[in-house]
């Protein structure tokens, strides 16, 4: 008895992992279909607790307008906090913007300043989304999120999985304990490179961030074949 409930149970299991394999597929394929309408596009990264009292919020407007002054689509999580505010500095100057939300159990709705929302039940899927259309990545304060993908990016663009683009962190203040740890532990104890550490830009300045993504995208222009 008890062997006939086991096979049950993983007969259960498999087809449940079948059927989740389509969906993931179809998250995929919905992905692919729609993202590359959009580019060029630059994704912006940051907390999601954020309010419009905080300078990063209108910072991070200022950043949304900016972007979308130069022609690039600006692409967040889609929630609230810094992805509200890129979005709204996008949607309000009459850019293009996009929303790629996950569901999470604290649901998480969609910000009001989106012209194009995505939603993704699986994280890996939306962050594969985040990272292959992106022309850039720019990361103001966050917390786990940001730090997963910012690191992850780091990783990819270290190991030679993805083709190198600027990573721009916005906030010195914010930033400097950590890139001084990176610094005196990751390259003093040999963890990392020096040459690591260039992988990622760090200002205080939205206009040296745009700078830093329109000089990339400069050169992405000038190596590519006719």
């Amino acid at each position: 008895m008890s062997e006939n409930k086991n096979q049950y149970e993983i007969n259960k299991l498999e087809k449940q992992d079948s059927w989740r394999m389509f969906r993931i597929l179809g998250e995929f394929v919905e992905g692919f279909d729609v993202l590359p309408n959009y580019l060029p596009a630059v994704t912006v990264y940051g907390s999601a607790r954020i309010t419009e009292e905080n300078p990063y919020y209108q910072l991070s407007v200022d950043l949304g307008k900016a972007l979308v002054r130069e022609g690039f689509t600006v692409i967040t999580g889609g929630g609230p906090g810094v992805m509200e505010s890129a979005n709204r500095g996008a949607f309000e100057n009459g850019g293009r913007s996009i929303g790629l939300n996950v569901e999470l159990p604290q649901e998480q709705k969609p910000n009001p300043y989106l012209s194009l929302s995505l939603s993704f039940r699986y994280f890996f899927v939306r962050k594969v989304m985040l990272v292959k259309y992106a022309t850039a990545f720019i990361l103001l304060p966050g917390g786990y999120g940001t730090m997963d993908e910012f690191f992850e990016t780091l990783t990819l663009i270290q190991t030679r999985k993805i083709a190198p683009f600027p990573v721009v962190l916005i906030g010195q203040d914010y930033w400097r304990g950590l890139v001084d740890w990176m610094k005196e532990r990751m390259v003093g104890e040999d963890m990392i490179s020096s040459e690591d550490l260039d992988l990622f830009h760090v200002t205080d300045s939205v206009e040296e961030a745009i700078s830093i993504v329109n000089e990339f995208r400069a050169k992405s222009d000038t190596s590519s074949p006719p």
